[in-house]
């Protein structure tokens, strides 16, 4: 899959919806982000693109860090921004913040398409390159597109391409990562069966203690969708009534206690 296009695509679509929000007066809010009017959701793509870009344009070998990193980045005029640690943030949307969100979106697909996949950064994850950042930020940018489409009206579906590769990407990355960050109860062995209904794809994770594994068929559960509402579900955007559900509803009850949302 061609992930910059993805990338690309997303971060366009999200601008052009928060574009369609700031038209409302006050910034709406957005419902599957608690807390967050779409300013602040804004605010936190536009921040997290700077955050990324630091770390490839610098080939950093750790975090960069956030004050030096809002002093290098953020443009003069901040009139009407959120405020860290005071959300959500009410007003119009100001125009200097959706400005930031186009111009840093556009470096960092500029430098997705100049540095090799392969070439060594720090991440936050076992997997220390450039493409870890790429996967990463097109499955973050597809989430928040339809974060603020749904905060707008009727939010588009997943592009396949994206949706599995996320669901993978969830048990591969995601899971073990919110798990450690989130310090999440240990399994004992519950098996959950994912599959696409929309095309070939199915995953089957087991949670035994501290670790998630792949594989297998068997499973206690299984949930049913297209790739999209499947990517949507575990990264909880759609609730399971939203898919076909069979098997044990109270192990599935579970899945989130063992995969804390961030």
């Amino acid at each position: 899959m061609d992930a910059a296009a993805h990338f690309r695509q997303e971060a366009r679509a999200f601008h052009a919806a928060a574009r369609r929000a700031a038209k409302a007066g006050d910034a709406p809010p957005v419902p599957s982000c608690p807390e967050w009017t779409m300013t602040d959701l804004v605010f936190h793509l536009a921040g997290v693109h700077r955050f990324v870009i630091a770390i490839i344009r610098d080939r950093l070998d750790g975090p960069p860090d956030p004050a030096e990193l809002a002093k290098a980045e953020l443009p003069a005029d901040t009139e009407g921004w959120p405020v860290p640690g005071r959300t959500p943030t009410h007003g119009p949307i100001p125009p200097t913040l959706l400005d930031a969100f186009q111009e840093g979106a556009e470096r960092l697909e500029t430098l997705f398409k100049e540095r090799s996949p392969g070439d060594p950064v720090w991440t936050w994850s076992e997997d220390h390159t450039v493409g870890f950042w790429l996967r990463m930020q097109t499955i973050e940018a597809a989430v928040h597109r339809w974060d603020a489409e749904n905060a707008v009206g009727d939010p588009g579906p997943i592009h396949e391409e994206i949706a599995v590769d996320a669901v993978t990407q969830t048990f591969e990355v995601m899971a073990p990562a919110r798990r450690a960050w989130q310090s999440a109860p240990p399994g004992s062995g519950e098996r959950f069966r994912f599959v696409r209904t929309d095309g070939p794809g199915e995953w089957v994770v087991r949670f035994d203690g501290e670790h998630v594994r792949l594989g297998g068929r068997a499973a206690h559960v299984e949930l049913a969708g297209t790739a999209s509402d499947l990517m949507l579900f575990l990264w909880r955007r759609i609730p399971a009534d939203a898919l076909d559900v069979q098997g044990d509803k109270t192990v599935l009850d579970r899945y989130f206690d063992l995969v804390p949302p961030i």
